[in-house]
């Protein structure tokens, strides 16, 4: 896995769509009409992402707002965003 640095920003590039659904969300990459489904979580997470100046800001609100140990968060979420990375959903930049 590419270990992306916290203090990168991240883009959701053209051509990638997100519709919350309730919590839930859909995901569609329309390059290759390939769909992904994020739980109540995933969709928050990605929000965060996707509005937050740093990866390192969207890590500090989820903090915030769930129960979860900071290390257990901080690998959950670069595995997220190294995923999402290497599907073409989601951008970072330096």
């Amino acid at each position: 896995m590419v270990r992306i640095p916290f203090t990168s920003s991240i883009r959701v590039p053209e051509g990638v769509l997100m519709r919350d659904l309730g919590g839930e969300a859909v995901v569609l990459h329309l390059p290759s009409q390939a769909y992904f489904g994020l739980d109540a979580v995933g969709a928050r997470t990605w929000t965060l992402l996707a509005a937050s100046p740093s990866i390192q800001s969207a890590f500090d609100s989820l903090l915030a707002e769930y129960d979860v140990e900071p290390g257990v968060l901080r690998a959950d979420l670069e595995a997220f965003v190294a995923e999402l990375v290497a599907k073409g959903l989601l951008e970072t930049r330096t």
